[in-house]
C-alpha cells in the first residue's frame, strides 16, 4: 500500500482495482525473460527425460 499510495500516488479506487501483476509493472518490477532455446537445449541434453 505504501508503494501504491505513497510512491505511485494512486487513488484508492485505482490502487484496489489493480492486479498484483499491474502493480508490479507500474513499480518497474517486470519478470525476467525466460531461458532461450539454446539454454533449454543445453539443459535437456544435460538432464534427459527418460526412465532408467
Amino acid at each position: 500500500m505504501r508503494l501504491g499510495f505513497g510512491v505511485l500516488r494512486l487513488g484508492p479506487a485505482a490502487f484496489w482495482a489493480m492486479t498484483p501483476r499491474e502493480l508490479a509493472a507500474a513499480a518497474g518490477r517486470q519478470r525476467p525473460a525466460g531461458p532461450g532455446r539454446d539454454v533449454l537445449a543445453t539443459l535437456m541434453a544435460a538432464y534427459p527425460d527418460h526412465a532408467g
